[in-house]
């Protein structure tokens, strides 16, 4: 496995996941990899949420038919299927931005999903009153909080493991390092940067 930075060659972009905690900008990055990749773009919770925020039954199954496909992005997530995410990986691109970076930006995606000029979420699905965050324990920003560390965590763990030693995990500090990396490897590999 080899552990790399903004500014170094990737050798190949086809199948990649985004780890970061909540706030960290996975899906809008995952996103972008699509747009120049030249595939549509899933949301992991496309796959995941039904209405009313119910688990769909065929998550698992539709996720892992969508990553049997030759070119894609994705969020990391999933633990029940992440293993096997992490399989068919070329590139895993891990934003470990700051504690502060990532809740700021959870902060004002859920204000502005509540005041209805946000994301949609999967499912239609609707984010909580802003006061369920003194009395909701999972509330979104404090879940946020939580797990920045547990997946910090992961990512390390999953290097220091070492069981797949072609994949390449591409360590982005903060959202300057995210842009270097989008004009210098990626555009270097698929153009349009």
């Amino acid at each position: 496995m080899r552990v790399v930075g903004p500014d170094d060659p990737l050798g190949v972009l086809r199948r990649v996941a985004v780890a970061g905690s909540a706030g960290s900008g996975k899906s809008t990055l995952a996103r972008m990899l699509c747009e120049r990749l030249g595939v549509p773009f899933v949301e992991m919770e496309t796959f995941f949420h039904g209405p009313g925020w119910t688990v769909r039954e065929t998550w698992q199954a539709d996720l892992l038919e969508y990553l049997d496909r030759d070119v894609w992005a994705i969020e990391w997530q999933g633990e029940e299927v992440r293993e096997r995410m992490t399989a068919r990986l070329d590139v895993l691109v891990w934003l470990d931005h700051p504690r502060a970076l990532a809740m700021v930006r959870v902060i004002s995606r859920t204000l502005q999903r509540r005041f209805g000029r946000g994301t949609k979420i999967a499912g239609g699905n609707v984010e909580g009153p802003l006061h369920t965050f003194f009395t909701d324990r999972n509330h979104i920003v404090r879940l946020a909080w939580r797990y920045h560390p547990i997946m910090r965590a992961r990512v390390r763990k999953l290097i220091d493991e070492n069981r797949h030693p072609d994949l390449v995990v591409v360590r982005l500090r903060g959202q300057r390092q995210v842009d270097r990396w989008l004009r210098g490897p990626v555009s270097a590999l698929v153009g349009g940067c």
